[in-house]
């Protein structure tokens, strides 16, 4: 399993933008640029209570999106399998047959382009 800083970093790059603009400036904030919730509180003009609260609803947010749409566990999965394409591939590029070779230099090449 992810650490939650992880986790919490990951899923705000794929739903961050869904966030309020309250949510998203002190999660970012706390999470990315690693400030105090007392730093964020001063430098947002609200209480260290309600960066509290909104970093805590801006994870929860997260997770509900998560939760729905599953688009972090996709790309997970998605790097996941194109190892194993890549892997495999780069087994058949060994092989002696030439046909066989420049098959498999094509799979590299588009499983390459879906890694981009």
């Amino acid at each position: 399993m992810l650490s939650d800083t992880l986790e919490m970093s990951l899923l705000f790059d794929f739903y961050g933008d869904l966030l309020a603009n309250k949510q998203k400036s002190c999660f970012d904030l706390y999470y990315n640029q690693d400030l105090s919730l007392a730093e964020i509180a001063q430098s947002e003009g609200i209480s260290r209570q309600g960066v509290h609260d909104a970093i805590a609803r801006a994870e929860r947010a997260l997770r509900g999106f998560e939760q729905v749409l599953g688009c972090v566990e996709r790309a997970q999965q998605l790097r996941q399998e194109l190892a194993e394409i890549t892997a495999a591939a780069q087994t058949l590029r060994a092989c002696a047959d030439p046909t066989v070779q420049q098959a498999a230099e094509k799979i590299l090449a588009a499983a390459n382009k879906l890694k981009e």
